[in-house]
């Protein structure tokens, strides 16, 4: 069996991942010259959050790294099953939603905050998370995706 970052669906969603942060950012997702492969273990063992979710009507989220998986308490099957939006509580989930079209209209935001909460109802505020539109290598809206290094449990 695979590990999570050798199949090719997760490898490919880390490349769109870092080639959109770069598009809109101008930075890295890690600094130096990485094949694919190495690129997405390393990503997905790194000490910081990243997720990124689909473009449905209602996006699922298609990526998250271990750190990720160990915040939200889930596993990499309910992870990718879960809808984007229910990492927030009800109550936080409108000022998400403004979040993201935000995001979507201006291509990225370096400095959100906001709580989330996990599935096993654990609390958290990330602090200075940076979230950015993913694009295929045409340029077509394909998700978004979100990083930070800091929370704090509530």
């Amino acid at each position: 069996m695979k590990a999570i970052w050798q199949i090719p669906a997760v490898v490919a969603q880390t490349e769109t991942i870092a080639r959109s942060l770069k598009h809109f950012t101008r930075r890295e997702l890690l600094p130096g010259t990485h094949s694919a492969a190495d690129l997405a273990e390393k990503v997905f063992h790194a000490p910081f959050v990243l997720v990124s979710h689909d473009t449905e009507a209602d996006p699922v989220l298609n990526y998250g790294n271990a750190t990720a998986l160990a915040l939200w308490e889930m596993s990499w099957e309910e992870l990718t099953r879960t809808p984007s939006h229910k990492t927030a509580e009800a109550p936080n989930r409108q000022e998400r939603s403004r979040l993201l079209a935000a995001v979507y209209n201006q291509g990225f935001i370096d400095d959100y905050s906001g709580i989330r909460i996990s599935k096993n109802g654990r609390r958290f505020r990330i602090k200075q998370a940076t979230v950015w539109n993913l694009v295929t290598p045409e340029l077509r809206p394909c998700g978004q995706a979100a990083m930070f290094s800091q929370w704090e449990f509530i």
